[in-house]
């Protein structure tokens, strides 16, 4: 027998073992049709269970608008963004994105002197200003798995109003929440 008849023998009795059917199988790569099934009972933390339920808010566009939107520890909004063409920051942001990106601001009024996270669901550059003044963040980190928090970020604030300054961002909207870092 030739070695080609030999693998051509070896290759039928492997599909006659596995069910008389070959069919070739491609591995999938994970995708977000893979996080439903692997993500299924995610219970978020007691501090971040507000994440679960956003309300739905319009970011500010310009000063003005600043006193419509104001972020309370712990509950979590999904802020409709504008275009960056149209935006009027407080303090002009170190990443103000592209024509096609979007942004927005919004107020945190922070209750007590401390360290406040503040976690977003997608891709933004953020910042604090206070006094017209760009806060240094302190800490950096990913948002615990299945969790839909891409990005959490550290800030040391004083009691009292700061703005925050969301831009570059790739969609019209976002989950935002700060929560208070023990």
């Amino acid at each position: 027998m030739s070695a080609c008849t030999k693998r051509g023998a070896l290759a039928a009795l492997l599909v006659l073992a596995m069910g008389g059917i070959a069919t070739p199988v491609m591995a999938a790569e994970p995708g977000p049709h893979d996080a439903p099934a692997t993500c299924a009972g995610t219970v978020l933390p007691d501090d971040l269970s507000g994440w679960a339920t956003p309300e739905a808010v319009a970011a500010a566009r310009d000063g003005a608008g600043l006193g419509s939107v104001i972020l309370l520890p712990g509950r979590a909004v999904l802020a409709r963004l504008h275009p960056a063409g149209e935006m009027k920051y407080a303090r002009a942001p170190a990443q103000p994105g592209d024509q096609g990106s979007t942004g927005g601001m919004m107020v945190f009024q922070a209750p007590e002197a401390g360290t406040y996270r503040i976690m977003l669901g997608a891709k933004a550059w953020l910042e604090v200003v206070r006094g017209g003044e760009t806060t240094e963040s302190v800490h950096h980190q990913h948002g615990p798995a299945c969790s839909g928090i891409g990005k959490m970020v550290d800030f040391q604030l004083p009691a009292g109003r700061s703005v925050i300054e969301l831009s570059a961002a790739g969609s019209p909207e976002i989950e935002i929440m700060v929560v208070a870092v023990p």
